[in-house]
């Protein structure tokens, strides 16, 4: 029995069950343990199961146990959970309205505010999802109470909770940094400058977008005097503090990045508690919405794991990296192709399942062109962070639209959104032809 034929049917039964609408982890998890089985079952030349059980149960489980005892991994769910409580905090509201009261002179400031709100959450939660949902309930209100266009009040926040998955801290660029075992600071660090440059992509779309159709954003009568900006804008220091811990610590070395959120998620809950907005009993059902996320992540990855364990079993990376050879497929088309595979992907999948499906295959092929693991990673999660707002899944489009229940159609969102994804195509080319762009603080970190 041909072991890369194994590994090639079961991808072609991983895709069939993910077209099915199976969900990620039992499709991997399960084609996994049952290949891995089969494999181990006519090891001898014949069929024998007695032989494979005990053999497949203990690759499996030390392949997630492996994983799941990670500690890169506790990570996801400091991040998470620090996410919640700068929101319960009204650390997250700060953010908000100190870019409100500073843009609001601005074409479409209030829009350009949400998408600058969305950054600053990004920097603190490190879950594109999660800052939808959360600037989705904060901003999004407001912008329709000032009478803006609905297609621009839903997709500034759609388009600008993407940020998640690039402004470090990422929960994507964790999940990278575990299974290509490369520096998470260091993608971290990688992300910023894309991140901020996406942001001020969306922004400009959202100015050319209101100086076209100035209707679409009323301009605010009322002229907010610079004092009050001031005291607005100093409002926002727990916020600045707990991106110069995450950013400023790595970079200066002085803290991993696993040290930076158990201190920011420290400060968080302190400061929440010193302020009154969060009680003690609030603590609990926060961590139990983190329990709740970080274990649907967690159980994705110890699948995945298990599927990583079938690939290295069978040589499948071996096998490809092979035929990328006969094909004499060169980088840029290389890189054209895994574009087009994490587009298409995006329209259907969510971001977590696409990476730890794709990741095992994808970085033997990378490594075989000698491309630099961090860039990739940005790349990437660029690609991810479109797929957010690809239809016909969109999965920022639908959690904007289950906070706002339904008050804006769904259609609405996607028709405004175009746009954004216009220039985040534009953003990822220059991010694929500059590689210093997602290199240059890497390569300067202490």
């Amino acid at each position: 029995m041909d072991l890369a034929t194994v590994g090639y049917v079961s991808c072609a039964a991983v895709i069939f069950l993910l077209a099915i609408r199976v969900p990620i982890s039992f499709a991997i998890g399960g084609v996994a343990v049952t290949a891995i089985f089969v494999v181990f079952a006519f090891r001898t030349g014949t069929f024998m199961p007695e032989r494979a059980f005990w053999t497949t149960l203990s690759l499996a489980f030390s392949s997630s146990f492996d994983l799941v005892h990670s500690y890169d991994l506790s990570m996801i769910p400091l991040f998470i959970a620090l996410g919640h409580i700068a929101y319960k905090a009204g650390i997250t509201t700060e953010i908000y309205e100190a870019a409100r009261v500073w843009l609001a002179r601005l074409p479409g400031g209030v829009a350009i505010a949400s998408i600058a709100g969305c950054g600053g959450f990004s920097a603190i939660s490190g879950s594109s999802i999660a800052c939808a949902s959360t600037m989705g309930r904060i901003c999004t209100p407001e912008m329709l109470r000032l009478n803006y266009d609905p297609r621009l009040a839903t997709a500034s926040v759609a388009a600008g909770g993407t940020l998640g998955s690039l402004i470090p801290p990422s929960v994507l660029f964790i999940i990278y940094g575990i299974f290509t075992e490369s520096s998470i600071s260091q993608l971290f660090l990688a992300g910023f400058l894309p991140g901020v440059i996406s942001m001020l992509g969306y922004a400009l779309v959202v100015v050319l977008w209101v100086k076209r159709d100035p209707a679409i954003a009323p301009r605010p009568a009322e002229i907010v005097p610079f004092r009050q900006k001031m005291m607005v804008g100093l409002r926002c220091w727990p916020a600045v503090l707990l991106f110069m811990t995450v950013i400023g610590g790595i970079y200066g070395g002085f803290f991993t990045a696993t040290e930076a959120a158990a201190i920011s998620l420290m400060f968080a809950t302190i400061l929440g508690i010193f302020r009154g907005l969060i009680r003690v009993r609030d603590i609990i059902p926060l961590l139990r919405e983190t329990m709740a996320t970080t274990g649907a992540i967690f159980f994705i990855a110890a699948c995945a794991k298990i599927f990583v364990a079938l690939i290295a079993l069978t040589g499948l990376s071996n096998s490809l990296v092979g035929l990328l050879d006969n094909a004499a497929i060169g980088p840029w088309l290389f890189i054209a192709m895994v574009c087009l595979i994490y587009l298409v992907l995006g329209m259907f999948l969510d971001p977590v399942g696409i990476m730890v499906l794709t990741l095992p295959l994808m970085i033997p092929m990378v490594e075989s062109y000698d491309m630099n693991l961090i860039w990739f990673g940005v790349v990437v999660v660029k690609l991810l962070e479109i797929g957010l707002i690809t239809p016909p899944v969109g999965l920022n489009v639908f959690v904007l639209a289950s906070v706002l229940e339904d008050k804006v159609d769904i259609g609405k969102i996607f028709s405004g959104l175009w746009r954004f994804l216009g220039i985040d195509l534009v953003v990822l080319g220059f991010l694929i032809a500059i590689p210093a762009l997602s290199l240059y603080l890497p390569a300067t970190m202490n």
